[in-house]
């Protein structure tokens, strides 16, 4: 998930993960500099599968997804932006 001050949705976005019946998962949060509380709500869930990373500096979406992509674990990667949920 790339994050650039996206505060207003990241609440929903992170719940609808949390509520995925499947649970074998990690969402790798990308926070691409943000200067709004996008960090303090992301930390504030306690959850291994959660994993948070500060872009060393502002990228391009592409840019800022392919860094994430390095970080994750996982054999498959879908992306959800900060303002998009998944149904669960």
């Amino acid at each position: 998930m790339n994050c650039y001050n996206g505060e207003k949705y990241l609440r929903e976005a992170i719940e609808s993960v949390l509520a995925q019946t499947y649970q074998n998962w990690e969402l790798i949060f990308w926070d691409n500099q943000s200067t709004d509380c996008s960090a303090e709500i992301f930390n504030s869930y306690i959850d291994k599968r959660l994993k948070y990373f500060y872009a060393p500096k502002h990228s391009l979406l592409y840019e800022a997804r392919n860094w994430a992509a390095e970080k994750s674990s996982g054999n498959y990667i879908a992306f959800l932006d900060v303002d998009d949920y998944w149904e669960a």
